[in-house]
């Protein structure tokens, strides 16, 4: 099951869309009324071009010419009550009201323009995304997956953070990472990754030799950089792309045995969870987060931890960990986890998204993604 932050932008509910467009009509009789009772050196008039300004902030051209020219007609009635439609101090009003209407039109049908182009854009993201990182199965041979992603930018739909499964002859792998950074260059390493997943984790090599596949994708990306550009250009960039890497988690599951194999690249380790505990997964010897071979030792080292049936799984990425509440400390993941320690993965995913949200006032600093497996008894 994966469970998602929706994408659709704000929009006015039904009832919430009257009650806004009652404001300035509200506003237009509660002058004219004050208008017409005070004294008449007193002119409450140019308080009337509040409500085609108002009405522009969220309300289409139309409705807003439509509440200017109400406007309009309101300052009228003012003007023929006292003195004259032709009164110098009221034709000034009415002008200058008119103009303030027309503005207020204009820049209304601007705004609509824009959400509209924003619009569309989120689709095609919501597109992009849906490509790049695909929903993960909800049942994968005798294990039971459910998936959570946040995105830091408030209409992003993904950043750096990855994760992706596929089946194998014998058993289940799973990758999750995250790409160094934000935005688009993040986004453009996580693609590679999860590609060259997608094209070798099926193939019956073992583990160092995917992570060898992977370790090359992101390696390629970075000496294509340097290639493509000038002497100039890759002075420039040397210092990105030296950076450029993604810390992983590349898992092995296999169906008839009680464990699960995994290469940890500089990833925060993952959590299992076994009766009421929670246990780190930490790897005696962690290898270098992928695109950084060049730099670091390149070894690859297979750890191996039991996960038998009941047992829940726990990737993550650091976004999950980093996120901080309003006294600036870290989410206590491994303490959260214990009071859910027996949920099955959709129901622990859901509680622990809620509250991660909750903690961080509703911001998260980074993308956050995050997996859980159980492993389920064997089907008769």
């Amino acid at each position: 099951m994966g469970l998602r932050r929706s994408d659709a932008g704000p929009r006015l509910s039904r009832r919430g869309g009257r009650l806004l467009l009652a404001v300035p009509f509200v506003l237009i009789a509660a002058v004219t009324v004050v208008d017409l009772l005070v004294p008449p050196d007193v002119h409450m008039g140019p308080f009337l071009i509040a409500a085609p300004a108002v009405t522009a902030s969220f309300a289409g051209p139309r409705t807003t010419a439509f509440v200017g020219a109400v406007a309009v007609v309101a300052q009228s009635v003012v003007a023929l009550a006292r003195t004259s439609i032709t009164d110098l101090n009221h034709t000034y009003q009415i002008v200058a009201l008119v103009l303030i209407s027309v503005i207020a039109t204009f820049f209304s049908a601007l705004r609509e323009r824009d959400e509209s182009r924003v619009s569309r854009l989120r689709s095609i993201a919501h597109a992009a995304q849906s490509v790049v990182l695909r929903p993960l199965p909800h049942r994968a041979g005798p294990l039971r997956i459910a998936s959570v992603y946040l995105a830091a930018e408030e209409e992003a739909q993904m950043g750096g953070d990855l994760y992706a499964a596929a089946r194998t002859a014998r058993g289940t792998r799973l990758l999750i990472g995250d790409a160094r950074g934000k935005g688009l260059d993040a986004i453009s390493e996580a693609s590679l990754v999860l590609g060259a997943f997608r094209v070798t984790a099926r193939r019956e090599q073992d583990l160092p030799e995917l992570v060898g596949y992977l370790e090359a994708g992101v390696g390629s990306e970075n000496d294509g950089e340097d290639a493509t550009g000038t002497e100039a250009d890759a002075e420039r960039s040397a210092d990105d792309t030296a950076e450029a890497f993604v810390t992983a988690l590349v898992l092995d599951i296999p169906d008839d045995e009680p464990v699960v194999r995994l290469v940890n690249c500089g990833h925060p380790p993952p959590l299992l969870l076994r009766e009421g505990r929670v246990i780190p997964l930490d790897a005696a010897d962690a290898s270098p987060p992928l695109g950084l071979s060049d730099v670091l030792s390149p070894d690859v080292t297979v750890e191996t931890f039991p996960f038998d049936v009941g047992d829940v799984l726990l990737l993550y990425t650091d976004g999950v960990i980093e996120a901080r509440d309003r006294t600036r400390a870290f989410y206590p993941l491994s303490e959260r986890l214990t009071a859910w320690a027996g949920d099955d993965p959709p129901t622990l995913l859901g509680r622990l998204r809620d509250d991660l949200q909750a903690y961080a006032g509703g911001h998260l600093g980074d993308d956050a993604a995050l997996v859980a497996v159980e492993r389920l008894p064997a089907e008769p």
